[in-house]
């Protein structure tokens, strides 16, 4: 009788950890199905957020199939309920109904809202060019003065998928004005398997979706092998960068931190001849 007893107990103290860890657990609206929010839905599952897909059609064939591998509490709701009735909006839909379904999400007053889109089409002469005049997470942020943006430049879904495909940590450049946002998402992007980097505030977003531009040339050129961003830590440049060069950001004393890469960097051995 008394190890029955002992057993209902510790059932009650587990259950009751986790109610208590289920409402800590935020929830993340996926606000598009298709080949990024199929890879990062599931992702963000697997690493304990509660996850409501946004779709024009919850109803649809594709969607019910993207419930069933994600997660037992994953669910799906219209673009506007989803984003609702979360905490953080992954904005996952390509250009240009961006414009259209960003401007339509209602009140997203205090919430962190994700860009990982890269508006661009074909130029005249066939290579890419980008089709704003900033960057897609600006307008975004513009679109939604009271939200949180945070642009985060992802590689290609199959290395969501498997981020060691090709044998280490793909690297995601992430920027944002505000601080705490851009660390949510930095752990996000570690607990997927990706290697977070500060890419500053906001308005470097302009040369984080450049950068995505020059992955896309060897695609038009029509050649067998492209590229994928790998950015390497490194202690090299701090080694012999110094103020008489330029003045420090406005946040060096107090930047946002960002989860530990693992591998030790090289110390100052040897400085430039030229310095």
């Amino acid at each position: 009788m008394r190890h029955w007893i002992a057993v209902f107990l510790l059932a009650m103290v587990l259950a009751s950890s986790f109610v208590s860890s289920a409402e800590d657990t935020k929830t993340v609206a996926v606000i598009g199905t298709g080949d990024m929010g199929n890879s990062l839905g599931p992702k963000l599952a697997s690493i304990g957020y509660r996850v409501v897909y946004g779709s024009r059609d919850p109803s649809a064939e594709r969607v019910q199939k993207l419930l069933k591998i994600t997660a037992p509490t994953a669910r799906a709701a219209t673009q506007k309920e989803a984003a609702q009735s979360a905490d953080i909006v992954l904005l996952a839909v390509p250009w240009p109904a961006m414009e259209q379904v960003a401007r339509n999400l209602g009140n997203l007053d205090g919430k962190i809202v994700i860009d990982v889109s890269f508006p661009f089409e074909q130029g005249p002469d066939g290579y890419p060019q980008s089709t704003v005049e900033t960057s897609s997470a600006e307008m975004i942020q513009a679109w939604n003065p009271g939200a949180k943006v945070v642009k985060w430049s992802l590689p290609t879904a199959h290395y969501i998928d498997e981020p060691q495909k090709l044998g280490y940590r793909p690297s995601n450049l992430i920027a944002a004005d505000d601080r705490e946002s851009k660390e949510t998402v930095a752990r996000i992007a570690h607990a997927i398997g990706q290697d977070p980097f500060d890419a500053g505030p906001l308005r470097m977003s302009r040369a984080v979706e450049a950068q995505v531009l020059l992955f896309m040339v060897p695609l038009y050129q029509r050649r067998v092998a492209h590229w994928e961003s790998v950015t390497i830590r490194s202690s090299y440049w701090s080694c012999f960068w110094g103020d008489d060069w330029s003045s420090p950001v406005v946040d060096a004393d107090n930047l946002a931190k960002f989860p530990e890469h693992g591998q030790p960097l090289e110390e100052c051995s040897e400085y430039p001849s030229d310095r």
